[in-house]
């Protein structure tokens, strides 16, 4: 059921206790039809206190937050709801400071259910190949050398270097969805390789002149404009709406964030992609939706842990 708000006013009305939050997470998970997390039967009992649940099968207890994001969490679900709404509201996102005062946690804390929700938000809903006409362009996250204390900068890091920056590549469909990536590198075989993956084949491709893109025209139909020459529009050919996207991204990551690390950039790319795939749909809607996919658990030791 779609909640009937569109403010966080709204959304604190339509669930001001622990209960509301446990009984519309029930009806988005269940669906009427209650399962064990742990065996999958639908042969389950209640409690009386509406919270507590029992398989008849495995005889385990559980909760409504087990195989969630919720799940072993002491945050009330109305301080997590909070959380969704905001960073699903919120154009350029919100920072771990800021959700921390707003709901009443840490900012360690905040930090954490930051995370969580972005990954949550790389959903399997954005998934559906991307036709017509689509544009793909890549950016580098990071700054520039030239902003750094003078002890701070490294030299030869200028253009497509990647010894201080981190490369992101988009690929969007022009009206429709956005697909961000955090990439090693911006080669050949990385780019026609995401292009090949969610690019449905004879569609019309927009680039610049990047010779990572060349051989698109194999299985596209390939238009690039020349950045390096002074040219952005090419009769209908550009990657203005990708760049809008990076332009925004990067007014998040600077304005909100400040900073992101390596590490963590692809889950900053999911909550981006997200909050775009459902820019024309209602802060309600947007809510409902990552709350929907709340059904994937990223723990604090997975969150924190060195990449191999």
């Amino acid at each position: 059921m779609l909640p009937q708000f569109d403010t966080l006013v709204g959304m604190i009305k339509k669930f001001p206790d622990e209960q509301s939050c446990i009984d519309h997470l029930t009806e988005v998970k269940w669906h009427e039809s209650p399962f064990c997390p742990y065996c999958g039967s639908h042969k389950v009992y209640h409690f009386k206190d509406h919270r507590t649940h029992k398989c008849g099968d495995c005889r385990k207890r559980f909760s409504v937050k087990v195989g969630t994001i919720f799940e072993d969490t002491k945050i009330p679900l109305k301080k997590w709801f909070m959380a969704i709404y905001l960073i699903t509201a919120h154009k350029k996102g919100i920072s771990s400071v800021q959700l921390g005062k707003d709901i009443g946690v840490t900012q360690k804390t905040a930090w954490f259910i930051l995370h969580r929700l972005r990954e949550a938000a790389k959903t399997e809903a954005f998934n559906a190949p991307l036709k017509n006409c689509v544009e793909v362009d890549e950016t580098y996250i990071g700054g520039k050398e030239k902003n750094k204390h003078a002890c701070k900068r490294i030299g030869g890091t200028q253009g497509r270097s990647t010894k201080t920056k981190t490369t992101a590549v988009v690929v969007l469909q022009r009206g429709g969805e956005l697909r961000a990536f955090q990439t090693p590198d911006t080669n050949r075989t990385t780019l026609q390789k995401l292009v090949a993956e969610n690019v449905a084949l004879g569609s019309k491709v927009n680039t610049d002149e990047w010779a990572g893109y060349k051989g698109l025209e194999t299985f596209y139909l390939h238009s690039s404009v020349n950045h390096i020459g002074g040219q952005y529009v090419n009769g209908d050919a550009h990657t203005n709406t990708a760049e809008g996207f990076f332009s925004l991204l990067k007014r998040g990551i600077i304005g909100i964030y400040h900073f992101t690390s390596k590490k963590h950039l692809q889950r900053y790319l999911n909550e981006f992609t997200f909050r775009y795939n459902l820019r024309k749909e209602s802060n309600g809607a947007g809510f409902l939706s990552l709350l929907q996919h709340c059904n994937q658990r990223l723990t604090y030791k997975g969150l924190i842990a060195n990449e191999a």
